[in-house]
C-alpha cells in the first residue's frame, strides 16, 4: 500500500487571533498542516524550524514587522509569501514585494480568496521546479539574460536579484518580446489565476509587480498599453 503525499505545511503569522484561528481553521480543514504564530520573532523561529511551504504573513506585527520577518526567512531559504495587509497603499505593497512577498491580499479578504492564492502559489512552485529539471533554453533579448533552469536574470551582464514572481512575469513577457499581454493574460499564466479574480484587487496585483519588476529591470523594458496590459520591449 503506497502513502500519498506529504500534506502542506503552512505558517499563518497574524497577531489578531480571531483571524489567525479562522485562517488556520479553514487551511487545516484543506488539508494543511498549520503552525500559528502571533508575533515577529515567533514567526521567524518558527519558520526555521517547521520549514513550511508557504507563509501567510500579516504586515503589521508585534516585536518585528511583517517586512522584517518575510525579509529574515527568505535570507535563510525561499519560500512563498501571501501577504496580509489592512492598508493598500501603493507604497507598502511595492515594499513587500521588494523583501521578497509572492502575492499580497488586502483586508477583509474571504476565506475562498486565501485558499486559491495559497493553492496557486503552492501550484506556482511546482511548476517552476518541474521547468528546472527540463533545463529549457535561456533567454535573451537586448541586453536582458534570463535563465529559466537557474532562474537567473541579468540586464547588461549585471546580476538581478527578483522574487519568484517577479521571474515569472519577466519570463512570461520575455517568451513572447514586443507582444502585449493582457492582465487577465498574465493571472493565468504568472499567477495561475482562473477567471474568478476579475477584479480590481487582481488588477492591482499585476500593476504592483510589474512597477516592482521595472525598478529592477528598467523602466524603459516593459511598455504599457493603457486599458490592455504590458509587453516586453526589445531594447538595443
Amino acid at each position: 500500500m503506497t502513502s500519498g503525499p506529504a500534506p502542506r505545511i503552512a505558517l499563518v503569522v497574524e497577531d489578531e487571533p480571531a483571524i489567525n484561528d479562522a485562517l488556520a481553521h479553514r487551511l487545516r480543514a484543506e488539508g494543511y498542516v498549520v503552525e500559528q504564530a502571533f508575533d515577529g520573532p515567533t514567526a521567524v523561529d518558527l519558520a526555521a524550524g517547521m520549514r513550511p511551504d508557504v507563509v501567510l504573513l500579516d504586515v503589521m506585527l508585534p516585536g518585528l514587522d511583517g517586512l522584517e520577518v518575510c525579509r529574515r526567512i527568505q535570507a535563510a531559504r525561499p519560500v512563498p509569501v501571501l501577504m496580509l495587509t489592512a492598508r493598500d497603499d501603493e507604497a507598502d505593497v511595492l515594499v513587500g514585494l521588494g523583501v521578497g512577498a509572492d502575492d499580497y491580499l488586502t483586508k477583509p479578504f474571504s476565506m475562498r480568496e486565501v485558499v486559491a492564492r495559497v493553492a496557486a502559489l503552492l501550484r506556482r512552485v511546482e511548476r517552476a521546479a518541474a521547468l528546472a529539471e527540463e533545463r529549457p533554453a535561456v533567454i535573451e533579448v537586448g541586453g536582458l539574460r534570463i535563465d529559466p533552469g537557474t532562474r537567473r536574470t541579468t540586464v547588461a551582464e549585471e546580476a538581478v536579484h527578483l522574487t519568484p514572481t517577479e521571474f515569472d512575469l519577466l519570463l512570461c513577457l520575455a517568451r513572447r518580446p514586443g507582444q502585449v499581454l493582457g492582465r487577465e493574460r498574465l493571472l493565468r499564466e504568472v499567477w495561475d489565476w482562473g477567471d474568478a479574480w476579475g477584479s480590481a484587487s487582481a488588477t492591482r496585483t499585476v500593476d504592483s509587480h510589474v512597477k516592482a519588476l521595472r525598478s529592477k529591470v528598467g523602466s524603459a523594458r516593459i511598455r504599457t498599453v493603457h486599458g490592455v496590459g504590458y509587453a516586453l520591449e526589445t531594447l538595443p
